[in-house]
């Protein structure tokens, strides 16, 4: 496994921030060229490593980008330091080597592989959404994400981004009692919608938010005319995102009628449902199988309050998901960012194992 490790530690080295993946990208595409992988790069600048062949298609999906902020590779006994070590070069570099060794040799004519190393998740998930909009989905999909090597995600909230414009009539700050003010009235709207739509419950399974970011006033002297506020929702699976922000614009509007010189705009067109998968899918089983196989320990199921590009494709193909990958998703976007090797390398074994156990459970399911 010395060249797994040597794969993760260049794919650190290589800083590649949201928007400037390209020379990972460059790398990857002639590492899994050398792996025996037929490598195709889309015009987004998404790689795509396909290998092995059958009638059942896997994708094993993962982003090349980080966020911003480089973290200098070295390691520490175990654990390897890096930008990207845990979110989500580790889970990549992992279905990588999985991918390579299961399709030469573990399910060889039983299933094609597709590894998906995919640009813009943590932006706008371009590159998700570009794959989506190819052809026939494959039978089955994993994303590479941090879960712990016993660990398999199943669920994400969905996600919705409202941005709250508030104006009103301008005013000398001398005499605030005689003017509206944007700022203090986008803040009333924001309590108004806390109130009404966000949940008291369990975090996963109801409407979660917080301001993100607030512009307005032009200074001292003059009441504010102008506050717009970014808001981040997160949407428990079930409920439709179009809803939660029909709700919100209601509860704005609601606020505003009636009063003079006080108008609201809402805006935020471009949302994406939670996702949760069934506890009977052939991948939870099979990664359930393998994780027992593999580490000795029962497998934790997981569900995270995040979203990521498996809620993009999850809207376009209705086919079984899930997310694993090593790593702890605490060390998600620190400085402290890292991954134990031992981990590592095993979550590579936990992928191939699974990728064996679910070509039975699909001929067995094909059977009944």
């Amino acid at each position: 496994m010395e060249y797994a490790v040597k794969l993760l530690e260049e794919m650190l080295r290589i800083y590649s921030p949201t928007g400037d993946e390209s020379r990972l990208a460059g790398y990857l595409e002639e590492a899994m060229k050398s792996l025996g992988f037929q490598v195709e790069t889309d015009r987004l600048g998404n790689v795509l490593g396909h290998i092995g062949g059958g009638e059942v298609e896997v994708l094993l999906c993962g982003h090349m980008d980080t966020v911003p902020g480089e973290i200098p590779v070295k390691r520490i006994g175990y654990d390897l330091y890096g930008r990207g070590a845990v979110d989500a070069k580790g889970p990549l570099a992992a279905m990588i080597i999985a991918a390579h060794k299961a399709g030469l040799e573990d399910v060889r004519g039983e299933a094609g592989i597709t590894v998906a190393c995919l640009v813009d998740e943590e932006g706008e998930s371009k590159g998700a959404r570009e794959l989506a909009s190819r052809g026939k989905p494959p039978s089955y999909a994993v994303f590479g994400e941090p879960s712990g090597a016993d660990g398999i995600i199943i669920g994400y909230k969905g996600a919705l981004k409202v941005l709250l414009e508030v104006s009103t009539a301008p005013g000398h700050s001398a005499s605030p009692w005689l003017y509206p003010n944007a700022v203090e009235e986008a803040f009333e709207i924001w309590r108004l919608i806390k109130r009404e739509l966000i949940g008291s419950g369990s975090y996963f399974n109801s409407v979660t938010g917080c301001i993100t970011r607030i512009k307005g006033g032009e200074g001292f002297g003059k009441t504010p005319a102008n506050c717009t506020v970014e808001v981040d929702l997160r949407i428990p699976p079930g409920t439709p995102w179009n809803r939660i922000r029909a709700a919100v614009e209601e509860k704005a509007l609601s606020y505003a009628e009636g009063k003079e010189n006080l108008r609201v705009r809402v805006d935020g067109e471009d949302g994406v449902d939670g996702f949760l998968a069934s506890r009977d899918s052939p991948l939870v089983s099979a990664f359930s199988i393998a994780i027992r196989k593999v580490t000795g320990r029962q497998p934790i199921l997981v569900k995270k309050t995040g979203t990521s590009d498996l809620n993009i494709l999850a809207q376009a193909w209705k086919i079984p998901m899930i997310a694993y990958g090593p790593g702890d998703s605490k060390l998600d976007h620190t400085l402290e960012e890292h991954l134990d090797i031992r981990e590592y390398l095993a979550s590579i074994e936990v992928l191939r194992e699974a990728l064996k156990w679910l070509m039975r459970i699909h001929k067995r399911d094909k059977m009944r």
